[in-house]
């Protein structure tokens, strides 16, 4: 498929990609309980999870609407996530785990669990700049050259939407030239390959 395709491509680029801790798998259910005091995360990749049942301070997450942040007994919400930074506070006076995602959604339960689903993600601290300025140039360069309304021009501009997105997370900047237009699951894994290409050890 051509999302296959341009993964394939764009890996070509990998300097190397960090495998993140694997926790045990959770099971949750919703819950009459009242509010509870501490607030506890579960965040997971396709193939992983990242936290199972973590007690946590407080996240930040890129939310498709906007960046928001959750505490214990926050409001129950739903929201589609973009390509952007989850950041962890483990303890309220820490500093935050930051972790870059492709996409995916997020879910606070009125038990004060959010569980955070994302399509992939690796740490703020292992993505590469220059690599992550390879992956947008490759990508912008494959969007020029694609015939208007085809797929690969459709996979090409997820590509730079995410590169762009690391790129603003990393303090690098690109010039948009539409990535964030296309949507969908093959936009999801073309955003999901990017991640990967961009990171380093």
């Amino acid at each position: 498929s051509p999302a296959s395709i341009a993964r394939s491509k764009i890996m070509f680029a990998v300097r190397a990609v960090r495998p993140l801790a694997r926790a045990a798998p959770a099971v949750r259910a919703f819950s009459e309980a009242p509010a509870a005091s501490v607030m506890t995360l579960n965040f997971s990749l396709p193939h992983m999870n990242i936290y199972a049942d973590k007690t946590v301070d407080r996240v930040i997450i890129p939310g498709a609407e906007g960046v928001y942040g959750v505490t214990a007994g926050h409001t129950p919400i739903v929201s589609q996530l973009k390509p952007g930074v989850v950041e962890i506070v483990h303890e309220a006076a820490g500093e935050a785990e930051k972790y870059f995602v492709s996409g995916g959604f997020a879910l606070t339960h009125d038990t004060s669990v959010t569980d955070i689903s994302a399509f992939e993600a690796v740490k703020l601290d292992d993505l590469d700049a220059e690599a992550v300025k390879t992956q947008y140039s490759a990508a912008a360069s494959a969007f020029g050259s694609a015939a208007e309304g085809s797929a690969e021009k459709a996979a090409a501009g997820v590509q730079m939407d995410t590169a762009k997105a690391m790129g603003d997370a990393l303090g690098v900047a690109f010039k948009s030239i539409g990535g964030e237009a296309y949507r969908g699951a093959a936009g999801e894994a073309a955003r999901a390959a990017v991640v990967g290409a961009g990171a380093r050890v």
